[in-house]
């Protein structure tokens, strides 16, 4: 990982290298193509988050956040969170840090907007990425969204 590490705004001027990044090959039923975050991000335009992640010139990934949501989706807003949507990270560019650099980017959004804690999600087992997100110091927090495990990570 270099220095030079910056997101960028989805605009019509980098939307087909976005939609070109691709993870690897054995990942594609972890992570939603970023084409589909980029649908989402349209439909839920108040709630999403989405950058791309440049290292230099190249285009290394993609993140999107969450923010502010209804967690429990009940529409009492009881339990209001912030945190990582998705995380693709380019075949041939993982290992490097960017991973890293995309949690606490959103992080930091989190923090700016007075959050205190980041949530995220992912696929639970062995080829899934819960080492990468334990690594970083999420707690899995017992409950479940869809099949996916949420763990949260402290900001204070």
């Amino acid at each position: 990982m270099t220095t030079t590490l910056r997101l960028e705004t989805v605009t019509a001027a980098n939307f087909d290298v976005a939609i070109g990044l691709k993870v690897r090959p054995d990942q594609e039923h972890l992570v939603a193509p970023v084409v589909k975050s980029l649908a989402e991000a349209y439909v839920y335009p108040g709630v999403a988050w989405p950058r791309l992640i440049f290292d230099g010139d190249r285009s290394v990934g993609f993140l999107m956040a969450f923010l502010g949501i209804d967690f429990a989706g009940d529409g009492k807003g009881a339990d209001i969170r912030s945190g990582l949507w998705r995380l693709n990270i380019a075949a041939g560019e993982q290992g490097r840090g960017y991973g890293r650099f995309a949690v606490e980017s959103v992080a930091a959004e989190i923090r700016r907007r007075g959050g205190t804690r980041l949530t995220t999600t992912w696929h639970p087992g062995e080829d899934g990425p819960e080492g990468f997100y334990l690594g970083l110091g999420f707690r899995p927090t017992g409950e479940m969204s869809g099949d996916q495990k949420v763990g949260e990570l402290e900001l204070g």
